[in-house]
Order: structure tokens, then sequence, then C-alpha cells
């Protein structure tokens, strides 16, 4: 089964948020072909949560799982160290106050 490229991925995300008025940007751009994407969800209380896909060992399914959640000063300290190990890296910033984000919705995965 063919991969996704990380650009596509990214730009279909973004294009599903803006059908339910969730804003979203590109914080960093990474490799459009194979780059890992990080997705942070700040609901504006200065609270944050970092999203990265993760593989099940045990199905072989990917999904995404909590990468770590905090204050958001903190969150984007992690976000740093994690673009320092991999500059191919892509962040989305999703902020609403829901804490919305659509990454368990059919299709994301």
């Amino acid at each position: 089964m063919a991969r996704l490229t990380a650009r596509f991925w990214v730009d279909a995300y973004r294009a599903r948020l803006r059908m339910y008025d969730i804003p979203a940007f590109v914080v960093a751009h990474g490799d459009d072909t194979g780059g890992a994407v990080l997705v942070k969800l700040s609901t504006l209380d200065g609270q944050a949560v970092v999203f990265h896909r993760s593989f099940d060992l045990m199905t072989g399914d990917r999904k995404w799982v909590e990468l770590t959640s905090g204050a958001e000063r903190d969150v984007d300290e992690t976000i740093t160290r994690q673009r320092g190990f991999d500059p191919d890296l892509w962040v989305i910033e999703v902020e609403d106050r829901q804490g919305r984000h659509l990454l368990h919705d059919e299709g994301l995965g």
C-alpha cells in the first residue's frame, strides 16, 4: 500500500480542520515527502498537548498518541528538542479552546 506524502497529509488535515472552523498553522515545514509530523494542540489557556504518530506493534496500525502535555512553554521546549533531532519534522499548531484536534477521526490515522 502506498503511503501519503507528508505534505499531502498536512494539507488534507488542515482542510478538515477548516471545515470545523478550527485554526491550524504550519509552524515548521518539514520534508514534503517523508517528514514526520507533530501536532500541537493549544487550548489557549496556557496549556498544550503534542501528538505524534506511532505504530501499534500488536496490530501494525498507525495511531496518534500523546508525546507530552502541560504548560505551553514546556511543550514548546519539547518540540524544539524534537526538531533538533529531526530537521525534516513538520509541526502543525492547532488552536481550539474546546480541545478539538480531529486526529482520532476516521481517515487521519
